[in-house]
């Protein structure tokens, strides 16, 4: 045990335990995931109105297109995280996880990478653009790879060596 001067565990209650205990990629992801939802959330409270004032109705459409894929992509990423969390957490079976109520679902939409090209968008918006498609398309990966790998303990039995447990 290591001797803490009172100055010391005032820090460390402070700041949590000496050693942070390490976060798993799910949590990484689900916290880059909530601080993007948040950006993109005071976007629109605060910067988006201002931004729409100089454009022309086709203009403030395309805008608004282009914020509705943001929350498409965030919305269909965190529900697939926080679904993930809750199979993790034996919460849910395999079989909710897998079910469509949580697959990514956004389609063309979601995975289109264009946005942040484009000079009629405001920046913070092609910003949230590009971000949000970064993230989605990573968590599409790890969702096509935590499929797979469900698939593949169905078929071996449910026996699983690394990986979620099985529920």
């Amino acid at each position: 045990m290591i001797d803490l001067n009172p100055g010391q565990r005032q820090n460390a209650s402070l700041f949590g335990e000496l050693m942070p205990k390490p976060e798993s990629l799910i949590d990484k992801t689900f916290a880059e995931g909530i601080a993007l939802t948040v950006e993109a959330r005071n976007y629109i409270a605060f910067h988006e109105q201002a931004d729409r004032r100089t454009l022309d109705l086709p203009g403030c459409l395309h805008v608004g297109y282009q914020h509705t894929r943001v929350s498409a992509r965030l919305i269909q990423v965190m529900t697939w995280l926080l679904a993930m969390k809750a199979y993790l957490a034996h919460e849910i079976t395999r079989e909710q996880f897998i079910s469509p109520q949580f697959a990514l679902a956004g389609g063309d939409e979601c995975t289109d990478p264009s946005g942040p090209e484009l000079e009629d968008v405001p920046p913070g918006l092609r910003s949230l653009l590009e971000r949000s498609h970064r993230l989605y398309i990573r968590v599409q990966r790890l969702d096509g790879m935590v499929r797979k790998r469900m698939e593949d303990e169905a078929k071996d039995g449910g026996k699983s060596k690394n990986g979620p447990p099985s529920a």
